[in-house]
């Protein structure tokens, strides 16, 4: 893939953004935020991180009461998951005031394939085929890390190596299934055994937001390399949701451009030298 190629993506997603907030969607049934069953409010907060980490593929959930309630029970042996909330109360000083005051609770919560006796909506699936060029991309990644299909989400884990992928049949096309896969392969390109970019950093921060830019980008340009064009404006989308970072460093974009560059060409094999300023190149 020539620089010239790189830059025409590069401008494609600016043009995008350019245009006008695009709502991102995750392209994949099933892998929606954590909610509960019964009143379909979503979790929100820490609690909605929390239920993000539970080993289950389905993001629904409930308390004892409402699965009883509703003719079903938890299954032998399972442990509750725990969802906290601030209650708040009242009490008089000795003055005579007043004073507000807060305190967290918390309540045990089931995800409801812990339980039996209630009818679950099925997960919808795609008839997807596999594209040749982005299987191949991927079979020849060097060092790769493992790729599982653990949970409906999608993540890179640098402590274990390990790419977790919703399923393929799950995804609304092919094009977006290998989108994703080729973002997830992205961030590993920064572990330390590969090109080592620090990726280990907090939600929100100004390196975060970096790391994000340049995996959603390292994808545009792997998914442009093997003919799939039409994920460009998705991946706008989901650069633009870090709009605030970007306005607070306006060279954030072309930064992580290059560092998508060098991501994606370690993903393609190629082999990277340096220059007498010691910036790292593709070889040509």
């Amino acid at each position: 893939m020539s620089n010239a190629v790189y830059e025409i993506v590069t401008n494609k997603i600016l043009d995008a953004l350019n245009s006008g907030n695009i709502p991102w969607k995750k392209p994949w049934s099933g892998g929606n935020p954590p909610a509960n069953f019964f009143s379909k409010r979503p979790y929100h907060g820490i609690n909605s991180i929390l239920l993000s980490l539970s080993p289950y593929d389905c993001h629904y959930w409930g308390t004892m009461k409402q699965i009883s309630e509703k003719g079903g029970k938890v299954k032998k042996g399972e442990k509750a998951s725990i969802v906290v909330f601030w209650n708040f109360g009242k009490k008089e000083e000795s003055d005579g005031k007043i004073k507000k005051y807060a305190f967290l609770r918390y309540y045990n919560i089931f995800n409801m394939l812990q339980t039996e006796g209630i009818k679950l909506p099925e997960v919808k699936t795609y008839s997807n085929n596999p594209i040749e060029q982005a299987e191949n991309i991927v079979k020849s990644m060097p060092n790769k890390p493992e790729i599982k299909q653990e949970s409906q989400r999608a993540f890179y884990s640098p402590i274990d190596d390990v790419v977790n992928m919703p399923k393929f049949e799950t995804f609304v096309n092919s094009e977006s299934y290998y989108s994703t896969l080729f973002h997830e392969l992205s961030h590993s390109t920064g572990h330390s055994k590969r090109l080592d970019r620090h990726i280990k950093n907090y939600f929100g921060s100004m390196e975060y937001a970096s790391e994000e830019l340049v995996a959603e980008i390292s994808s545009a340009f792997l998914c442009n390399g093997c003919g799939i064009s039409n994920t460009i404006e998705n991946s706008a989308a989901y650069i633009d949701s870090w709009r605030k970072k970007i306005s607070e460093d306006k060279q954030l974009i072309v930064k992580a451009a290059s560092a998508a560059q060098k991501a994606s060409d370690y993903i393609l094999g190629k082999k990277q030298e340096s220059n007498v300023d010691g910036e790292a190149q593709t070889a040509a």
